[in-house]
């Protein structure tokens, strides 16, 4: 990933171009009036078709100044000139420019154009909600911090009939900068808006898409084309978007990529349905299925806290570990959403991919290198060595009416937009196992719920009893709360702090708990990227480490499946609880049924 060599954008491209792995080069320009795809300069991990030999191999042969193709072709050969000359340099973008007017005259017969690449993105969906509030938003921050690379261009593409001004003035309502860079604020916004442009069309019409071909090609003007589609629209017309895109507004000569948004299906029957749909027309390193879970920073650092740090990993496993919780709540309920949420509910929304993918990260072997597919093939072993679930394993609820401060908030089916019999769980928690050799009987306990208490997102390691603890009788709470519990706060206000027992300074021997913690706002300066930065960003660079590969997805779905199938056939009654509340009761006998306690009932938040 391009943040791994540093924090800054700007810095780290570096480090893309001395590295000796195979990396294809690309730049855009924008010259021309259309919104669609953005066409963004980048270093992706695919090359394209043909693509420049790096640098140190052209420094090898330091007489020639031919530009050789990685099949061996050599595109022109350059005559020196007889007096001074001056070096060519590869830019950040892959451009071979010449620093004299000498040089240049003599490139007259070389198309540099042809040598050079861009990447466009389309955001297919461009009026909806998502694109405006976190897509759009998420490009610019790229932008603000030069990530982007000079010369690019962003076209939506919608239904909706607009013109490019009004798109952009859209979406300059959503931006925002960095806290620590505002002083240029309203220049870079500027500058970005000009390089969105807008293109309306059907979703499912081949010739609306090669509109939007034709105008991508204007602004690609002869250049090597890499094009990214980003799918911000129902998953019920997932398959016409791509039907369309793909033989219509693909590129010619070089790489076309999709980003899909969750949900992937219902079931494990409709997810294959699917992944098959969009396998007519892509293969499947050209699918990123996002979850943005997986961009947050602390779920990033999850794996770095775990393999780079001596003294958890010797930890990690059933012979210390009593319990791991994932928990997820809002503190708000639907709010108009009710139809699209009342198809899925909370298990298929939150549980079946943001949490198991967090769990599948924590519990997953050492990968053999921090390539995607060594990654991604860990996360499999765990999804496929765990126990699918069973109505006895979970907890299903939903919130109703409750009064609170003179204010009366409205329960679920009370909202305009839900069916008044829906049986659509907004809460549900769920125990579920490992049976491999780390985990054997470590209870993994999911929680995840709307119109909670409050709003979190978090993993809790609860540790074992220290054996014969010779201050058992010194402990000020009980003895099951005095364990070790390290506590990874994903959101919001991100910390990891560990629960460690503690003498209370004084003559006497009195023991509590206290926090060794790591908040991230007291310890960085610098504001932390959005999921969607960080996702986009590899997308662009054909990093696929943080997206979901079809056989993962399988994996995921056959645990949840037989649990959802039996919810529905069998019409089970979800216990109710007040909004504001911390859920049913029932989630609490549920972990008390494995002599556990939930974490985030405590008084420390």
């Amino acid at each position: 990933m391009a943040t791994l060599s540093s924090p800054h954008c700007a810095s780290s491209s570096s480090s893309f171009y001395s590295s000796s792995s195979s990396y294809s080069y690309s730049s855009s320009e924008s010259r021309h009036g259309s919104f669609g795809m953005v066409k963004i300069s980048s270093i992706s991990k695919k090359p394209a078709q043909k693509k420049l030999v790096s640098t140190q191999q052209n420094r090898k042969n330091p007489n020639s100044n031919a530009v050789r193709m990685q099949d061996g072709a050599v595109a022109t050969k350059i005559t020196p000139v007889e007096g001074e000359i001056t070096s060519i340099k590869t830019l950040k973008d892959g451009i071979l420019s010449a620093t004299s007017l000498q040089e240049n005259n003599d490139l007259s017969g070389f198309d540099v154009k042809k040598d050079e690449s861009t990447v466009s993105i389309t955001v297919v969906g461009a009026s909806g909600d998502l694109a405006k509030k976190k897509i759009f938003p998420a490009l610019f921050a790229l932008y603000y911090e030069d990530c982007l690379p000079k010369h690019f261009t962003i076209y939506g593409y919608a239904r909706s009939k607009m013109t490019d001004d009004e798109l952009r003035n859209m979406v300059s309502k959503t931006l925002t900068c960095r806290i620590d860079k505002r002083e240029n604020c309203g220049e870079k916004m500027e500058e970005f808006l000009k390089r969105c442009f807008y293109q309306a069309g059907q979703y499912d019409s081949r010739e609306n898409f090669a509109e939007l071909d034709n105008k991508l090609r204007q602004h690609e003007s002869g250049r090597i084309a890499n094009r990214l589609f980003y799918l911000s629209i129902p998953p019920n017309i997932f398959i016409d978007a791509v039907r369309c895109a793909s033989l219509s507004a693909s590129s010619a000569n070089g790489w076309t990529r999709v980003i899909v948004e969750k949900p992937f299906g219902r079931d494990s029957d409709s997810s294959a349905a699917l992944t098959r749909g969009l396998k007519q027309y892509l293969k499947e390193d050209q699918i990123f299925r996002i979850d943005h879970y997986l961009g947050k920073e602390l779920v990033e650092n999850l794996s770095v806290l775990r393999f780079s740090n001596l003294i958890f990993e010797p930890l990690w496993s059933r012979q210390y570990i009593r319990s791991v919780q994932l928990i997820f709540s809002e503190d708000f309920g639907t709010e108009g959403r009710g139809g699209y949420f009342d198809h899925y509910g909370i298990i298929r929304d939150i549980m079946q991919n943001h949490l198991l993918q967090i769990l599948a990260l924590f519990a997953m072997e050492t990968p053999v290198s921090l390539d995607a597919e060594d990654i991604r093939n860990e996360k499999v072993k765990v999804l496929r060595s765990m126990r699918p679930l069973q109505l006895d394993d979970v907890v299903i609820g939903q919130y109703k009416s409750h009064t609170r401060g003179g204010v009366t908030y409205p329960g679920y089916t009370e909202d305009k937009t839900v069916p008044k019999d829906s049986l659509t769980p907004t809460f549900a928690a769920a125990a579920l196992f490992i049976d491999n050799a780390r985990w054997d009987g470590v209870p993994f306990l999911m929680k995840a719920g709307k119109a909670l208490h409050n709003r979190r997102a978090e993993i809790r390691v609860q540790f074992r009893h220290v054996p014969g603890n010779l201050y058992s009788r010194n402990l000020a709470t009980h003895l099951d709360q005095s364990t070790n519990e390290l506590v990874i706060r994903v959101q919001p206000d991100e910390a990891i702090y560990l629960k460690i027992n503690n003498k209370v300074p004084g003559l006497g021997m009195r023991l509590d708990r206290s926090t060794l913690n790591l908040h991230y706002a007291a310890r960085y300066a610098k504001e932390i990227p959005d999921a969607y930065e960080r996702l986009l960003l590899d997308a662009i660079e054909g990093e696929r480490r943080l997206f979901i590969r079809s056989d993962e997805l399988d994996a995921a779905w056959s645990l949840f499946t037989p649990l959802l199938e039996d919810l529905e056939q069998k019409k089970v009654n979800p216990e109710y609880y007040p909004y504001g509340s911390r859920g049913p009761v029932g989630a609490h006998y549920l972990a008390a049924r494995y002599n556990v306690r939930w974490g985030d009932l405590g008084s420390e938040q």
